[in-house]
């Protein structure tokens, strides 16, 4: 049995960043119920003590459903598409995904007497900002589609809270990365785009080199600088937003999620090279349209409002952590 007053429902739950919250929420003691389509996400990474709903977060009749029989009290919604260059290339996936999807989910949770919602944001929704690092009051100009179907949401979000019992806490992550320390989850997607991760399948002989777009940004060695937030601080991030919307159901938050300093796309390469002792090939291509020279968050308004401490504030735990489960995909895949 259980002390807590409700389940959580996960959407995306299956995926890289939402099954690292199942795992959270779980070792915390919550019901779990994940929804996910297994479009992207993978049904071995969901954590046994979490129900699986299969479906689309854009189904309300589904979505209510499962918030009536599983007793939802709170929803953490990871499920969409995060592809920048796709979302320019196809707009109306993301719009449909993201925005159109999320106001979907949004409705069955007001009908189904939901009052808590934490939203999986992004620093995207700033664009390429004038000052860094970024705050929570630095305008958000997105640049591609991707961006601005998180703002939406996030709009979205802020309105219906005004209207409607519910509570909400938008997260603006930064650059998320790492695997749990367990070894329980990590990015598994084919394809992904994220530095560390194509380092790491570099190193493991998943790829051939890996390509650094633009060398001549304003910053000491010319490379872009990301602030890389480890995804197990990220997910702790979101148990303590749930406790916080539940403290005071009259207050919503929006929070960025970093680490208040950044590396070098040739720093995290070097510590990729540090932790796995193979040299990576290193291609350099022209800058991407919109890449910022340094993206960084300034932290210090959720680390006062939660207390988050984050436990992983260092790039070569981040590093070794990603490349111990890239290397175990290895052996998954293998056998």
């Amino acid at each position: 049995m259980t002390d807590k007053p409700f389940a959580v429902m996960v959407t995306g739950g299956a995926g890289y960043i939402g099954s690292h919250a199942v795992l959270a929420l779980a070792d915390a003691g919550w019901p779990v119920v994940v929804l996910d389509n297994l479009v992207t996400g993978f049904r071995w990474a969901v954590d046994p003590r979490a129900t699986l709903v299969e479906g689309d977060v854009g189904d309300e009749a589904l979505v209510g459903r499962a918030i009536g029989e599983h007793g939802i009290g709170a929803i953490m919604h990871f499920a969409g598409s995060v592809v920048v260059p796709e979302s320019v290339k196809n707009p109306l996936k993301y719009y449909g995904n993201n925005t159109a999807n999320s106001r979907a989910l949004i409705a069955a949770a007001v009908a189904g007497g939901v009052r808590h919602f934490i939203f999986s944001s992004t620093a995207a929704t700033y664009g390429v900002p004038d000052e860094s690092p970024v705050t929570e009051a630095t305008p958000q100009v997105p640049i591609n589609p991707y961006g601005m179907s998180k703002l939406m949401t996030e709009i979205m979000l802020k309105d219906v809270a005004a209207a409607h019992p519910l509570n909400y806490c938008a997260l603006r992550y930064f650059n998320v990365a790492g695997a749990d320390p367990q070894g329980r989850s990590g990015q598994s997607t084919a394809g992904a785009t994220h530095l560390i991760k194509v380092a790491n399948e570099a190193a493991t002989g998943k790829r051939g080199h890996v390509a650094i777009f633009g060398t001549d940004y304003a910053t000491p060695d010319g490379t872009g600088v990301r602030d890389y937030i480890h995804v197990t601080d990220l997910a702790a991030a979101h148990l303590l937003a749930l406790d916080a919307l539940i403290a005071d159901p009259a207050a919503s938050h929006v929070y960025n999620c970093g680490y208040g300093r950044g590396f070098s796309v040739l720093e995290v390469l070097d510590a990729v090279e540090r932790a796995s002792g193979v040299t990576i090939e290193r291609r350099m291509e022209p800058r991407r349209a919109g890449d910022p020279d340094a993206l960084i968050a300034a932290n210090d308004a959720i680390v006062r409002a939660f207390g988050w401490r984050p436990a992983h504030d260092d790039l070569d735990t981040i590093v070794a952590h990603a490349l111990a489960w890239e290397r175990h995909l290895g052996r998954r895949n293998a056998g």
